[in-house]
C-alpha cells in the first residue's frame, strides 16, 4: 500500500515558510520521499501500518494550508505511468521491507 500526501501551503511570510519547511521536514523524517513539488509517497506494508503512518502526519498538519492524503495499492502504483518530458520512466518498484515478530 502507498501513502500519498499532497499539499498546498503558503509560504507568503517568514512564519508561513518555517511551518512549511517544519511540516516537509517531519514527513521526510517519517519515512516519505519526495514524488514531485508539494507530493510526498510512502510505502506501508499494510493498511494497519498506513493508519499509523496517516494518523502521524495529521499529528503535524499546519494551521494554514490544504493537504490531501490518499492510499492506494502496490497494483494501482504500479499502473501509473510517468513521464519525464516526451520520455517514459520506469515506474518506481515496490519497496522490500523485512517486518520483524
Amino acid at each position: 500500500m502507498w501513502v500519498i500526501v499532497m499539499f498546498d501551503l503558503p509560504t507568503e511570510t517568514k512564519t508561513d515558510r518555517k511551518n512549511y519547511a517544519q511540516f516537509r521536514k517531519k514527513m521526510l523524517a517519517d519515512g516519505f520521499g519526495m514524488f514531485q513539488f508539494s507530493l510526498y509517497v510512502r510505502h506501508c506494508s499494510s493498511r494497519e501500518n498506513a493508519e499509523v503512518h496517516i494518523r502521524r502526519v495529521k499529528s503535524f498538519l499546519p494551521d494554514k494550508g490544504h493537504v490531501g492524503i490518499l492510499c492506494i495499492t502496490d497494483k494501482q502504483f504500479g499502473m501509473m505511468e510517468i513521464f519525464r518530458g516526451h520520455e517514459q520512466i520506469e515506474t518506481p518498484s515496490t519497496i522490500q521491507q523485512l517486518e520483524l515478530f
